[in-house]
Order: structure tokens, then sequence, then C-alpha cells
């Protein structure tokens, strides 16, 4: 074997070694038991669906097994817009939970994102939300940026059905 396959060939083991090494230091599994990918468990065992994979197929129904804190209603373009935060106070570079509850049904046709941190978005992770129709409200995860400003906040973006688009923020649970 030439020089240059073998250094080929111990470059590609190494990477497949590091990619293996890195997925099992994962603190959660993207993979659900039944191995799908619609889903993950994290390492409480909490499990929920994957944060801001686009919806495949019907609405997913949430457990909402998380203890949901309400935060003050919000007015968003003149709605008042309800919401409540799980996971525990912000910690920045973790993932925190945010139920949004609009004041109207549509049968989740409306896009809802959230994200913590500042208004103009900097650093921060940015949620999509996923319509749960038995509760008539969506489900976001977004990530904390690190490090986390003592006046960041909880945004939320509602895109209407026609495209037109607002934007709030809430006080979070710190």
């Amino acid at each position: 074997m030439s020089i240059m396959n073998s250094v080929a060939c111990t470059l590609l083991l190494s990477t497949g070694l590091t990619c293996i090494s890195c997925s099992e230091q994962a603190s959660h599994s993207h993979a659900s038991e039944d191995g799908s990918s619609n889903s993950h468990t994290h390492a409480d065992g909490t499990s929920h669906a994957n944060h801001g994979a686009p919806p495949v197929g019907p609405p997913v129904e949430h457990d909402h097994a998380h203890e949901e804190v309400p935060l003050e209603s919000t007015v968003i373009d003149g709605m008042t817009v309800e919401l409540a935060q799980s996971h525990g106070p912000l910690t920045p570079g973790q993932e925190s939970h945010l139920v949004v509850k609009l004041p109207y049904n549509d049968g989740g046709q409306t896009i809802v994102r959230a994200w913590i941190g500042s208004e103009d978005r900097t650093l921060s992770f940015v949620g999509k939300g996923q319509y749960a129709p038995s509760h008539d409200d969506y489900d976001l995860h977004a990530l904390a940026p690190d490090p986390l400003s003592p006046t960041a906040m909880w945004w939320v973006e509602i895109e209407r059905p026609n495209g037109s688009r607002s934007v709030g923020s809430a006080q979070p649970i710190r």
C-alpha cells in the first residue's frame, strides 16, 4: 500500500472514531427507542420532539411532563399571548422550554418562533414551535446564550398564515 493510501486510511479511521467518541458524550440522545428521529430523550429521562426540526405529518402531541411555570402574559401586536416556561430557570448554554398560547385557534397554521436574549437575536438560538392540538398551544425549545446577559428576555415571533410577523418579549424565570 502506498504512503498516500496509508495516510488516507488512517485519517478516515481516526475521523470515524472521533465521531463515535463525540456522540457517546452527548447530554441527550436524538434517536428514540424505535429508531425514528422524530423525538429525543434527555439525560434526565424526559422526551419530546426534536429542536428546530420542521414537523412532518400531522401535529405531534406532547405530554407536557415538565413542570410549566406561567410567565406574565405579553401583548404582541394587540394580542394577549399566554406563556409558560419549564426546564427550570434560565442557565447559560442550557436548553429552556416555552409554551405559547395564542388568543385564537387556527389549527397550527401560525408559525411561532422564540429565542432567549435580545430582540436582534445576537448569540441566540431560535426555536420553532410545534403545535399541540390537544392543548391548542405551541411547544418551543431554545438554548440560552453563554454568556447570558442579565437583561436577556424571551422573545416570541408570531408569523400568521398571511405572512405578517409580530414580535414581543417576556421576562423569563431566572
